[in-house]
């Protein structure tokens, strides 16, 4: 019989445990009971008793092996598990019991905030009671799953309304972004949860959401009690609901935008909240719009994907995308409405999401998106049901009125620009020239100019960012950006109203406070999942992999040369990663214990969206860095004057690319 280990994770934090010697949890791997005979029914038995007393969750045997004198997990992740997040050294400490500070806290940024609001949108008291009340549901909830009178089968659903998971490590939160924009008294508001109710840092999401991986489960409705104070929740952030609506993180500040599409981002997000037919879908639903000429949103690749535009007379309007998304089966969606007036924005959207929830599958996880009902009625069938449905719709339901939009733009909080000079970039200093070229994006207003913070530092982890560093971007978004900040798609930051006259001024401080990575939209600028490190749907450790790739191409002389590159990763199928709309893509997966990639080429999320082909076999861990060098090389020897990575793989195709890394045939 193989030798086994009995692990759970603990009820009240999530942290992973072992059954030791004693009969006990521990959270030290070295103390596991390693059960190699007939008792290991007897023992699971016992160390389910912990269970039913709701002392820990999901009670399992797994299989051990002895490596070097020492007993350890035979599977990989559950190897993890035991070691702690090897990513976050400074958060694992085997052997020892994970801490959090302990009460009493310090204020509440919130309270004595000087912002005459807390956020960009302005909620008011009927909104901010609702998210108290949540809160307070919630902790309910819990109190009655610590006492057992919910089951974890019970619990789940409702733990997952309120954005809060069970992962490999403990529990995660994840927090709406709505459309991807907060305020600086929003962001102090982000490091107080993570300084006081985990463990020091946020991770900033390809959804515009900020996750918090550390939080215990009887903290978890503090914290949205902590949030509700300054107009943040976590609602709608998992479930087979309307997710975060995501949008442009430049919107209502570019200079090339049409259309502010924040306001329309609002509107679904309010209408969609709670929404009593569409909260149990087949499956979860993404929307994005976006209302500038160039995709920043990655508007093709949502379930509902939204471009706002003006018609000949310059009235707002939407083309309409349906049936895109990543995952197992990556599409690029197709368009449903070539234009649609503003007053049927929410009548159209309904139409699309009463067709999906009557026909979508609801039997098989893996076809239940509507990319799948789409491909399989055939784009044709669906549109006529979508039109159908909307001409079948009274002509009174749910019109956006000229007077409700009005309504919902009156409360954003309206920039105070001043009228300034245009000022050209100081070009004195060669470390600001460089990061002003990639990292700033012109702005609708003159004298000012949008500045993108990098959160992609060579050896530091996509996505994210510490409470200290929180607090010091707040400080320059006061300072330099009106006091507003946006999250992008690709786990950045951008203080969207910088005067031009002070922008030299934010590059100095984001140098004193390490943020100042000016390689926005190069082969740095890596999107990268939580990969295995932190997920427990992962296959893969995708963060080791964008370090190694960062440390290798970290001269920024070499990274201009390349030039315009997205790299994305992904550490399994799910592709919360995005690689299948990188430029090139990188897809980890489990072979027969082995971390391996699959590469792919040509892969875009931008008006010319497109999914990207496997190249070849897999390649090793180790070796993934060395064929994204052989990749670049061709690309650099093949490419004619200013053409981009993706306009060369356009042009040639994979051929060379593949030679590179694998050798001629």
């Amino acid at each position: 019989m193989p030798a086994h280990m009995i692990t759970a994770n603990r009820l009240s934090d999530g942290v992973a445990v072992w059954f030791d010697t004693r009969g006990r949890w521990t959270e030290d791997l070295g103390k596991a009971t390693i059960i190699e005979d007939e008792r290991l029914a007897e023992l699971i038995e016992t160390a389910r008793l912990s269970e039913r007393g709701n002392i820990v969750v999901d009670t399992r045997t797994i299989e051990a092996e002895c490596v070097e004198g020492e007993w350890v997990p035979a599977v990989r992740r559950e190897r993890l598990r035991g070691t702690g997040p090897s990513v976050r050294r400074d958060l694992a400490t085997p052997g020892k019991p994970a801490r959090w500070p302990q009460p009493p806290f310090p204020e509440l940024p919130s309270a004595t905030s000087s912002s005459p609001y807390a956020g960009i949108y302005r909620y008011d008291e009927y909104d901010r009671q609702f998210l108290r009340d949540r809160a307070e549901q919630f902790r309910q909830q819990i109190n009655r799953r610590l006492a057992g009178e919910l089951s974890e089968e019970e619990f789940k659903p409702l733990r997952l309304m309120n954005g809060l998971y069970l992962q490999l490590h403990g529990y995660m939160l994840r927090v709406a972004l709505p459309y991807g924009v907060v305020s600086a008294a929003q962001m102090r508001q982000f490091a107080y949860v993570a300084r006081y109710y985990d463990r020091g840092y946020g991770h900033f999401t390809t959804r515009q959401n900020i996750q918090f991986n550390w939080p215990r489960l009887e903290d978890a409705a503090d914290i949205l009690a902590v949030l509700a104070e300054a107009d943040l929740h976590a609602i709608q952030t998992s479930g087979n609901c309307v997710r975060n609506v995501t949008t442009d993180h430049f919107a209502g500040a570019a200079a090339e935008e049409v259309v502010d599409p924040r306001l329309y981002a609002e509107i679904l997000r309010q209408w969609s909240t709670d929404h009593p037919e569409f909260t149990y879908l087949p499956r979860k639903f993404k929307i994005a719009i976006t209302g500038s000429p160039e995709d920043r949103a990655a508007v093709r690749v949502h379930d509902i994907g939204i471009l706002a535009s003006r018609n000949e007379a310059g009235e707002p309007g939407f083309t309409i995308y349906a049936g895109g998304g990543l995952g197992r089966t990556p599409v690029v969606g197709t368009k449903v409405r070539d234009w649609l007036p503003v007053r049927d924005l929410l009548r159209y959207v309904e139409a699309i999401l009463r067709v999906y929830n009557a026909l979508g599958r609801r039997d098989n996880i893996y076809k239940a998106r509507i990319k799948i009902l789409l491909r399989e009625m055939k784009p044709e069938n669906f549109i006529r049901m979508i039109e159908d449905e909307f001409a079948a719709l009274p002509d009174d339901h749910n019109v956006l009125h000229e007077e409700i939009v009005e309504a919902v733009a009156a409360r954003f909080n309206p920039p105070p620009f001043e009228a300034l000079p245009e000022i050209p970039a100081e070009k004195a200093n060669r470390g600001f020239s460089l990061w002003a070229k990639s990292n700033t994006h012109p702005h609708k207003q003159p004298g000012y100019i949008s500045a993108v913070i990098s959160l992609k530092p060579e050896g530091g982890i996509p996505g994210d960012i510490s409470a200290d560093e929180m607090d010091v971007v707040a400080d320059l978004a006061d300072r330099y950006s009106l006091g507003e900040i946006r999250i992008s798609h690709e786990q950045n930051l951008v203080l969207p109203h910088v005067r031009q006259a002070d922008l030299q001024a934010l590059w100095t401080g984001l140098v004193e406070a390490g943020l100042a990575s000016g390689n926005i939209g190069l082969i740095t600028d890596m999107i990268a999942c939580p990969g295995m490190d932190y997920c427990s749907l992962a296959t893969a450790r995708s963060i080791p992999v964008a370090q190694r790739i960062a440390a290798r191409f970290a001269d920024p002389d070499r990274q201009r040369q390349i030039g315009a590159l997205d790299l994305n990763i992904s550490g399994c199928i799910n592709a919360c990663g995005h690689h299948h709309v990188g430029n090139i893509g990188l897809l980890g997966v489990d072979k027969s214990g082995e971390e391996v990639y699959q590469i792919t080429l040509g892969g875009a999320a931008d008006e010319k969206a497109s999914i990207g082909s496997i190249i070849g076999p897999s390649v090793a861990s180790d070796k993934v860095v060395d064929a994204i060098e052989a990749i670049t090389g061709a690309y650099l020897a093949e490419r004619q004057d200013g053409e981009r990575f993706i306009d060369t793989y356009r042009r040639l195709g994979p051929a060379p690319f593949k030679e590179a890394v694998y050798g001629a045939d």
